[in-house]
This record gives C-alpha cells, sequence and structure tokens, in this order.
C-alpha cells in the first residue's frame, strides 16, 4: 500500500475556498482506480509559526494499492489543476510525503 500525507497552510482570506477545493479533490480521488482512503481534515490545533503566530492547515491522508495508481492520480489534469490552486492560495506550497506501507493492525493488535 502507498500511503500519502499532505498538508497546506488555510488563509483568513482564501480558506473556505481551499476547503471546497480540498473536498472536491478527496471526493474526486475516491472514485480514481487504485484509492483505497483519501481523506480531508482541518487541523484541530493550529500550528505554530516561526515568529510565535497560529495558522490552520488542512491536512489530507490517503492510501493508494500501487504506486501505479499514484502516478495515474498525480498525472490527472484535475489533480495538478488542484496542486496549483492551493500553491496560489497558499503562503508556502503543500507538504506531501509519500510512504510504501505496510498494515500491521493484525500483529499489534491481534
Amino acid at each position: 500500500m502507498i500511503l500519502i500525507t499532505g498538508h497546506v497552510i488555510l488563509t483568513p482570506e482564501h480558506g473556505e475556498r481551499m476547503i471546497a477545493f480540498g473536498a472536491e479533490h478527496s471526493a474526486r480521488s475516491r472514485g480514481e482506480p487504485g484509492c483505497l482512503a483519501q481523506h480531508c481534515h482541518i487541523d484541530a490545533v493550529p500550528r505554530q509559526a516561526g515568529d510565535g503566530s497560529a495558522y490552520e492547515c488542512l491536512t489530507f491522508v490517503e492510501e493508494w494499492e500501487s504506486v501505479d495508481a499514484v502516478r495515474a492520480h498525480f498525472a490527472l489534469p484535475a489533480s495538478r489543476a488542484f496542486v496549483a490552486d492551493m500553491r496560489a492560495l497558499s503562503p508556502q506550497p503543500p507538504a506531501i510525503r509519500i510512504y510504501a506501507a505496510e498494515d500491521i493492525t493484525a500483529k499489534l493488535m491481534g
């Protein structure tokens, strides 16, 4: 399984629009081949900037069947447009991390 985590800083002037974009992107992604899960959340606890100010983030957690499914997802015009829109509205580019993951729930909980 491929696990993707990411976040983008929400701004007061664009926050509602960014949340709508995130929700649309997640809903669209859930219908793609190989998408096991796609979640979009607003962080419950604001993060602290270096200057001590607080800011909110929109956080994404995704699960995909394979690297090929992720590549196909990133190649879609809608996915590229989503990232471009978020870059334009946020003071920093979206952060993203991609992991090869193994579900070990049964080993730990069983």
